[in-house]
């Protein structure tokens, strides 16, 4: 069944894809498609890929490790050189869609304000990179990021972007560095333009200390120990 899944999407991708090509060379021909001869791909080749690309692995498993609630110390920057705002979050993560992908659910206060925001965060098999969105109460808009694992550090370099408000239409780059200090301590510094000068300056600096494991963890290891009090009872 998990095989005849893979090679239905195999079979959409490939129509999918052949029918953009036809529209693409229809076009003006700006489209990066256009500029490259469109390779067939035989069924079996399309569905082993399709099983690779949707197979966990070693780097979901290292992401599966940060499951759990994290209280964090953050430190903000509202322009470089400025002064320092300081303030406490709370972040909850949990793997979803069978170990593919983390949901983190981020919350806290800003500047008095109450804060709350949500990521996804991936390893894209294919790509060969970590792949992240974010959304918060602050905003209405969506921030991708694409990142590299650097086994030397510990650490993923997120790269991408988010709308920049002050700019009507435009967007800012932004970078993030999440390194995996043990497995009860990380840290998260956020890079961005300055305001004035459009210049990168460090924006924000999160410190997260694990408070609790995995909740399904402690309500399993309740219900085996009350299966083995009512067997000795």
């Amino acid at each position: 069944m998990k095989n005849l899944f893979f090679a239905a999407c195999a079979a959409l991708l490939f129509i999918a894809c052949d029918k953009a090509k036809i529209d693409v060379k229809t076009s003006t021909g700006t489209d990066s498609i256009a500029s490259e001869e469109w390779k067939p791909v035989d069924s079996a080749t399309a569905n082993k890929a399709w099983m690779e690309f949707a197979t966990p692995g070693d780097m979901q498993k290292m992401l599966a490790k940060s499951d759990g609630v994290w209280s964090g110390e953050n430190t903000m920057w509202m322009e470089d050189g400025g002064k320092p705002m300081t303030s406490t979050s709370t972040t909850t993560n949990k793997m979803i869609f069978g170990g593919r992908y983390q949901s983190s659910e981020h919350k806290g206060n800003f500047m008095g304000m109450p804060f709350e925001g949500m990521s996804i965060t991936g390893y894209d098999n294919a790509k060969k990179k970590f792949v992240s969105t974010w959304i918060d109460n602050m905003g209405t808009g969506l921030m991708t990021m694409e990142g590299d694992w650097d086994a030397s550090k510990k650490s993923i370099e997120f790269k991408g972007k988010m709308t920049d408000p002050t700019r009507p239409g435009k967007d800012c780059n932004m970078r993030e560095v999440y390194t995996f200090v043990d497995d009860t301590h990380q840290t998260l510094k956020m890079y961005g333009p300055d305001s004035k000068t459009g210049k990168e300056y460090k924006t924000m600096e999160i410190k997260y200390t694990k408070i609790k494991s995995k909740p399904f963890q402690v309500k399993r290891f309740f219900c085996t120990f009350m299966i083995l009090r009512k067997r000795f009872e």
